[in-house]
């Protein structure tokens, strides 16, 4: 893929997105709950599929969670669920829904 790939947090939106080149690939959605941030929804458009890009978006995401500092991650989405329980590097950060 020659196009450029960027992931950008729209707080506004209460999502993070993936694009290729100038075109929305994929988004994750998530809301805030006091010191939760709460992924609720990942999607991948299917032209995009294939292609990585939401594992790419998850990561991201879930950095971008860490880096923010005294948040903690609830995983609600299915897709953000199955990729933390296969990586444990957000094990730290993680508040399991009940």
């Amino acid at each position: 893929m020659s196009e450029t790939i960027s992931i950008v947090n729209l707080p506004e939106e209460n999502r993070y997105e993936i694009r290729v080149g100038d075109e929305t690939a994929g988004f994750s959605e998530y809301r805030i709950v006091r010191e939760h941030v709460v992924f609720t929804h990942t999607v991948i458009l299917p032209a995009f599929e294939g292609m990585g890009l939401g594992t790419r978006l998850a990561v991201f995401a879930l950095d971008d969670v860490r880096a923010q500092g005294g948040l903690r991650i609830v995983p609600r989405c299915p897709f953000v669920s199955a990729y933390v329980r296969k990586h444990n590097d957000w094990d730290d950060l993680i508040d399991w829904p009940e």
